[in-house]
């Protein structure tokens, strides 16, 4: 015998309902709207300053000295300044941020120390970008006495980390646990089921938090200054003051002189096009299914 569907689901919503429905639909669309208006404002802006003066020079020369004209004027150094960082801070924290996420998520899943482990990271992942700048420029350049790439590259690889561990172990607990049961059946241990089969299939969604870690790391500007300083020359070796991408922004920016203005809107759009490439390879990753 059949089940038969109750009679109110067959019932048609009544005028009243539906009205309420589009209404409400309407609303949050129009509240949606709303809230993405400052973002588009930015955007806006930043493309309508910073497009004219951008050309081939900016990415190729050095900042030309102020009130000389005729002098290609760029940032290349600012762009490989902020490579550089980004690249020394996930050196470490990439490796180490990984290796968090499996232990939380694969080898101590529930016990009290991943709890703690989770709390701490949770905790480091909201402390303040200069915070963290301060904790570097004590830990480094007050050690050794000088601003450089690699006291940029530790500020960055701290704010980077608990990025990663979080989402390595959320990657880890979408692999479904039939994985994990078809390995030990097949005599795996613990070890080989994580290393051979539970990180390969969580690649794709490890790799685009690494991704989202590396723009925000890019747009960090606090604590490079405390860090890395800046240099209106290329970097001497990583041992030196580094220039890089944000702090020239925030140099540019409240300067009296309008061509460095016109620099600093440029930059801001070449960073706003680094992040966003960033990003979107990151969506392109995170489309691949297990």
């Amino acid at each position: 015998m059949k089940n038969a569907a109750p009679s109110s689901l067959l019932t048609p919503l009544s005028l009243f309902r539906n009205g309420f429905a589009w209404v409400m639909g309407g609303l949050s669309f129009t509240l949606t709207l709303v809230a993405l208006l400052p973002l588009l404002a930015i955007l806006a802006a930043i493309i309508q300053r910073g497009l004219p003066t951008l050309s081939w020079e900016v990415f190729i020369h050095l900042p030309a000295p102020v009130g000389i004209e005729g002098e290609p004027n760029g940032f290349a150094n600012a762009i490989v300044g902020t490579l550089t960082m980004v690249g020394l801070g996930a050196l470490f924290s990439v490796p180490l941020g990984v290796m968090t996420g499996v232990f939380l998520a694969e080898f101590a899943a529930g016990s009290a120390i991943a709890n703690g482990v989770r709390f701490v990271t949770v905790i480091l992942s909201s402390v303040p970008s200069v915070i963290v700048g301060v904790f570097a420029y004590g830990v480094l350049v007050i050690t050794t006495k000088q601003f450089s790439a690699y006291a940029g590259g530790l500020a960055l690889g701290v704010i980077m980390t608990p990025i990663i561990a979080l989402t390595t172990e959320e990657a880890l607990k979408l692999v479904p646990i039939q994985y994990r049961l078809g390995s030990a059946a097949l005599g795996g241990s613990k070890w080989e089921t994580t290393v051979k089969t539970v990180i390969p299939c969580a690649i794709p969604a490890i790799t685009t938090g690494v991704l989202l870690a590396v723009a925000r790391a890019a747009g960090e500007t606090a604590p490079l200054m405390f860090t890395a300083l800046f240099s209106q020359f290329w970097q001497e070796g990583l041992m030196a003051p580094t220039p890089s991408l944000p702090v020239l922004i925030y140099n540019y920016a409240s300067s009296p002189f309008e061509e460095q203005n016109a620099i600093a809107w440029t930059a801001s759009l070449v960073l706003l096009m680094l992040v966003l490439i960033i990003n979107l390879f990151s969506r392109l990753l995170i489309r691949r299914r297990f």
